[in-house]
């Protein structure tokens, strides 16, 4: 069953940046492929989804940590009503 992403505002400025950035289009290939992953199999094994312990959802859902590279790109996810993840830099 296919997952809906929803990006932050901070995600989805991040990832324009990457996009629009030749530097990185590298990096931004490795986010895209990620979320993709992370729509249709959150535990798709390179993701190396794992529990975040520390922190809950907006309503109390857990949170998930996944990785689009291991540095310096990561993927913040919970599931509520929609799924939504975040992209994070380190």
């Amino acid at each position: 069953m296919p997952f809906r992403i929803t990006l932050s505002k901070t995600a989805d400025s991040e990832l324009t940046e990457l996009e629009n950035n030749p530097a990185l289009k590298k990096r931004f290939k490795s986010v895209a492929k990620a979320l993709a992953f992370l729509e249709t199999n959150p535990r798709h094994p390179s993701l190396c989804t794992h529990e975040f312990t520390s922190k809950t959802g907006e309503n109390g859902e857990k949170v998930f940590e996944a990785y689009a590279e291991k540095t310096p790109h990561r993927l913040i996810e919970y599931f509520g009503i929609m799924a939504r993840a975040k992209v994070k830099s380190r």
